[in-house]
């Protein structure tokens, strides 16, 4: 009986370094691997030709998938340094402004990195940012603290901005690598189905070597973010592409 697959499998990614940590595609939504060969014809002088050859075979593959995993995308995309801690945002984060000094410190100003704008609470006018000493419409800020107009006291604001993390979560950083350094890694395949006749079959494919061309990371509206990361596979250092392995017996 011929084998059957069914679903998206697992997918696995290996860093091609030292004492690699494997990276599973968490969340797999569909993965596909396209063989691609150009082929030359012979054509004498009747409309079909004499012969076709096959010439240069192009491997690539593409994986969609929903759980973000920091040393997934830079083991197998980035290739940057990774750390301990997150840079979060707090997105409108509500304050009023009060009498003298008229200063607004911010939840997070320990950690305050980067200012991304102020907002009127009721009119939601974003309102201009200067050097010092604001007028009305506008603010000035230092290390988390937010300074404003004193026409403005008793008004209410919305502060976002960018502050840091130190004890959780990884934030990676990418560099500018020369052109030709990207990071290599083994894809490999699996997949599973029970067939008709109760049999358990499995199907495995270990490409030896690949390289990352594209990830995409696209947002939508009552939908989940789903990361798509497109590859081309190569032969190793062996001169082999890869291993596919079947239960199916001929």
């Amino acid at each position: 009986m011929g084998q059957y697959a069914f679903g998206s499998g697992a997918l696995w990614g290996t860093a091609s370094v030292a004492n690699p940590t494997p990276s599973r595609f968490g969340g797999l939504q569909d993965v596909q691997l396209d063989f691609s060969a150009t082929v030359k014809e012979l054509y004498g002088q009747y409309t079909f030709p004499l012969t076709v050859a096959r010439g240069t075979v192009k491997v690539t593959g593409k994986a969609k998938f929903a759980q973000m995993q920091g040393r997934l995308l830079n083991d197998l995309f980035f290739g940057g340094t990774s750390a301990t801690g997150q840079i979060n945002v707090s997105d409108n984060e509500a304050g009023t402004i009060p009498g003298t000094p008229y200063q607004v410190t911010v939840a997070n100003s320990a950690t305050w990195t980067v200012d991304l704008g102020v907002r009127y609470t009721l009119t939601g006018i974003p309102l201009t940012r200067v050097a010092a000493a604001p007028a009305t419409g506008q603010y000035s800020v230092a290390a988390g603290v937010y300074t404003f107009a004193a026409a403005d006291t008793g008004l209410g604001v919305l502060i976002s901005y960018e502050y840091t993390v130190a004890a959780t979560g990884q934030t990676i950083t990418v560099g500018n690598p020369l052109l030709g350094v990207a990071p290599q890694f083994k894809p490999v395949l699996k997949q599973i189905y029970t067939n008709p006749a109760g049999v358990s079959q499995q199907l495995t494919l270990s490409m030896n070597a690949a390289t990352s061309s594209k990830l995409s990371m696209a947002t939508k509206l009552e939908d989940f973010m789903q990361p798509e990361l497109d590859f081309a596979c190569y032969c190793d250092a062996s001169n082999t592409l890869c291993t596919l392995s079947l239960a199916e017996v001929n």
